[in-house]
């Protein structure tokens, strides 16, 4: 043990990147609204240096939070002077995030083309890029690559166009907005040679093909997702340093000009959720919008992250219902319907403030109000067992069977224009 605690030290001198030894995950049950109002106080101590995977909002919902090795002792006694419910999710937070590693050195080699790629693994960001233009150079009758601008460190914002002709209306999907959600970024992947593999093969595939355009950025927020593999795995926000502060990042899902500022967005920088000094400050975020506005046919956007397994519309920032609620409701129960054919995946559906909580400035609300009617955003596996560190084997069945649901969105879609 000692000297695994050496090399763990070493580890972190040498190449900088944070450990979580002893960190545990806590499911924290709150049976009323005092509770609920205790444990948002308890959020806002810092010094504890807590991570709300799931933050304290109403009590019928769960309450997931990684508390350091440090502040357990002080967490638990105040969790249980107040006489509220937790039990452990994780154990220790390291030792998943070390399996995790284990399972990616496993596949370090780059593969010479996308049927070698290994897509039961977790890869890093220049893997994932290398992917995509093999992807393009494979299939250049159906895939481009576009670039529709630069994060703030630098590193291109790709989109893959999936495309057989000129002028038809778009479909968007994206993945990895918060960039600890890993799974998300590995099942982009997984979509992507989907897309390729089907076409020509699957005639409703072939069919929505022939008539839209599919766009699939895999790596929304680059700069956040390459901090996650070489500084911070929990890291969530974008990397963009905050003036007058020494905490780094905003939260790309509260950027949007759609309520923006409203409640369920943090004006603290340090904050997972903080919404950036003002709307589309993001480049990450401006880069989307100003994507959304040119080509100005988009006719579903789909955002996927993870987890708690849901399917969620519009609106998170008003208790005004969408227009559109009805179709957009029984489309949700059709696409989820779906996706539990597969393995029995059991997901819950509804808008994000009816079914999770209230969201300021988040992305599809905001895309809803660009007139994209079907504007969706998934939560995928899992329900809290693993939260952010869902196991690589889980990889494939979660793209699997979300592709499912994305597939009666699509469908729906393209027959239902508007």
């Amino acid at each position: 043990m000692r000297g695994l605690l050496v090399l763990t030290a070493l580890f972190v001198a040498v190449f900088g990147k944070e450990t979580f030894e002893g960190h545990q995950v806590l499911r924290i049950t709150a049976n009323n609204e005092a509770q609920i109002t205790l444990l948002k106080e308890l959020s806002e101590q810092g010094h504890l240096g807590m991570d709300f995977w799931l933050e304290p909002i109403r009590e019928s919902l769960p309450i997931d939070v990684r508390v350091p090795f440090n502040s357990l002792q002080a967490v638990r006694a105040f969790l249980a002077y107040n006489h509220i419910e937790y039990r452990v999710m994780i154990e220790d937070v390291q030792n998943l995030l070390d399996e995790e590693q284990r399972q990616m050195m496993k596949s370090h080699v780059l593969p010479r083309t996308t049927d070698d790629f290994d897509y039961t693994n977790y890869h890093d960001l220049n893997t994932i890029y290398s992917f995509m233009d093999m992807l393009v150079a494979e299939n250049s009758d159906l895939v481009s690559k576009i670039v529709i601008g630069q994060s703030y460190e630098g590193r291109p914002l790709n989109v893959l166009r999936f495309s057989t002709g000129a002028n038809h209306p778009g479909m968007w999907l994206d993945t990895g907005i918060h960039s600890r959600e890993w799974v998300t970024q590995a099942s982009g992947v997984w979509f992507a040679k989907k897309i390729v593999t089907d076409y020509g093969r699957d005639p409703a595939l072939t069919d929505i093909l022939n008539n839209y355009d599919i766009y699939l950025e895999i790596v929304t927020n680059p700069d956040g997702y390459q901090h996650t593999q070489t500084k911070d795995r929990m890291w969530r926000k974008t990397r963009k340093p905050n003036p007058g502060s020494s905490c780094v990042g905003v939260d790309p899902n509260r950027n949007w000009d759609a309520g923006f500022g409203g409640a369920g967005s943090s004006s603290s920088p340090c904050t997972e959720t903080y919404r950036g000094p003002s709307a589309h400050s993001e480049p990450e975020v401006k880069a989307i919008v100003d994507f959304v506005k040119s080509h100005g046919n988009l006719k579903s956007f789909v955002s996927i992250h993870s987890y708690s397994q849901m399917l969620l519309y519009p609106y998170g920032y008003t208790h005004t219902p969408a227009k559109d609620q009805a179709e957009l409701h029984e489309l949700a129960r059709k696409a989820i319907t779906e996706l539990q054919s597969l393995y029995n995946t059991r997901y819950t559906y509804g808008s994000i403030i009816t079914t999770i909580y209230q969201a300021s400035g988040g992305t599809i609300d905001w895309t809803y109000e660009q007139g994209i009617k079907y504007s969706y955003t998934f939560e995928l596996r899992d329900t809290g067992r693993y939260g952010f560190i869902l196991p690589a084997n889980q990889i494939v069945p979660t793209a699997e069977e979300t592709w499912l649901a994305l597939m009666a969105i699509m469908e729906h879609t393209k027959n239902n224009p508007y």
